[in-house]
């Protein structure tokens, strides 16, 4: 998936839900230059900025990243899956993992935490409004949640409030997966 595609697709949505960049650029506490280059396919962003505009325009995150048809079943066979999607420089980048209705209230992730070395991101964390689920598959991280870290390792698992600041740290120079769930809150 490319960032033109993501940009075309946020902008059509904007359009069709009769909003300008500033009033969802306002809604998400971002800037309307930044909101801009997303739609003009300029920059990458982070997943957590992704998930506010999608908030605000009413979608899901993943409508918003994938150009698959909906479907009722969903296989995904690794070896079909998209590439990474995301500035790998500014902490990490993502897959998704399925393809789901827009109405869904779960969208599955991977998330590649940069290594140490190359991690650009200075404890900057994300908040949103869906609930997050994560599991680690590979390596090790601090998350950073609501101001304390947390130490987890392959196997170790964690549930919590998007609302609330959040950052996966990455602990050295291997990178790191994370398998993580967006779940909308009822």
């Amino acid at each position: 998936m490319d960032l033109h595609y993501i940009g075309k697709k946020i902008k059509q949505i904007r359009l069709r839900n009769k909003k300008t960049q500033q009033q969802v650029a306002d809604e998400c506490g971002i800037s309307k230059s930044l909101l801009s280059k997303i739609e003009n396919g300029q920059t990458a962003s982070a997943i957590a900025t992704l998930s506010k505009i999608s908030e605000a325009l009413g979608v899901q995150l993943s409508w918003v990243l994938d150009d698959n048809p909906e479907q009722d079943l969903v296989l995904q066979q690794g070896s079909n899956r998209q590439s990474k999607i995301g500035d790998e420089s500014m902490g990490y980048s993502y897959e998704l993992l399925a393809n789901r209705s827009k109405y869904s209230g779960i969208e599955p992730t991977i998330v590649h935490v940069t290594p140490k070395t190359i991690n650009q991101r200075q404890e900057k964390t994300y908040t949103h409004s869906q609930d997050e689920f994560i599991y680690i598959l590979e390596g090790t991280i601090h998350l950073l949640y609501d101001g304390e870290k947390h130490f987890m390792e392959k196997g170790d698992s964690a549930y919590f409030q998007g609302s609330k600041p959040h950052l996966f740290i990455p602990i050295n120079d291997e990178e790191a997966q994370v398998l993580t769930c967006f779940i909308d809150r009822v």
